[in-house]
């Protein structure tokens, strides 16, 4: 299963957004929309996209006002898709915090081809890997697929993301705090048990044996990491759970 990539488009215009839903779709982008301020807050919330296509001229608040707040509220990346071709109202959204900025009107080609390079510096951005092998596992994470020996394996959005974070750094420990966080973003209590579970399905797909994992690795009343050669277990460190 391939976990999509999920980009929000904030535009009060209907065919605008109709035009870059259906581009984003036909990429296999998984896609939502906001044609206000106050609903593309909700959706930075509660949707938490990998990339957010912006217009500056909202009806209930100036697109440039939205900038700071926008990256204040979420790590997504930011992209102004705007009409306003002035020199200054660039800069002043590129200075603001914006990652990019594309005038309208566009061409579709070019609008996918900057979200593209938006996903590769966002994986890229804190030095972490683009894809990984670990024995016959390979994780891509620009194409968000995960095989084993070869075939595809099928990952639940919530086990990928686990999967994912464990991957951009193999070897160094996640904790489980930072973990629950990506994965239950709007919890106010995380529980550790709920990762447990998660992660002896992951176990349960990805490893040889599942009772004696070799690929994910628990650091006891810390967190996970995943081991770089996929070796041995580590005496002391390796526990079921």
């Amino acid at each position: 299963m391939t976990v999509r990539h999920k980009v929000l488009i904030v535009d009060d215009e209907l065919h605008i957004r109709r035009l870059i839903h259906a581009a984003l779709a036909r990429a296999d982008y998984a896609v939502v929309e906001a044609e206000n301020a106050r609903e593309a807050l909700d959706c930075l919330r509660n949707e938490r996209p990998d990339i957010t296509l912006l217009d500056l001229g909202l009806p209930d608040r100036d697109g440039l006002e939205l900038v700071p707040l926008f990256k204040r509220q979420s790590d997504a990346t930011l992209i102004v898709v705007s009409a306003r071709d002035a020199t200054d109202q660039k800069v002043a959204a590129l200075d603001l915090g914006a990652d990019d900025y594309l005038t309208k009107p566009f061409d579709t080609d070019e609008l996918l081809a900057r979200v593209r390079v938006a996903l590769r510096n966002r994986l890229t951005r804190d030095g972490g890997n683009l894809s990984l092998s670990v024995g016959d596992v390979t994780i891509d994470l620009v194409a968000r697929t995960v095989t084993k020996a070869g075939r595809e394996v099928h990952l639940t959005p919530k086990e990928y993301v686990v999967f994912a974070q464990l991957a951009r750094f193999p070897g160094r420990v996640i904790t489980h705090k930072q973990i629950m966080a990506e994965v239950w973003p709007n919890e106010h209590a995380h529980h550790v048990e709920y990762l447990r579970v998660l992660i002896r399905t992951l176990r349960q797909k990805l490893e040889d044996d599942p009772q004696q994992p070799r690929l994910i690795c628990n650091e006891l009343g810390i967190g996970y990491r995943l081991r770089p050669g996929g070796d041995a277990p580590d005496a002391g460190h390796e526990q079921p759970g």
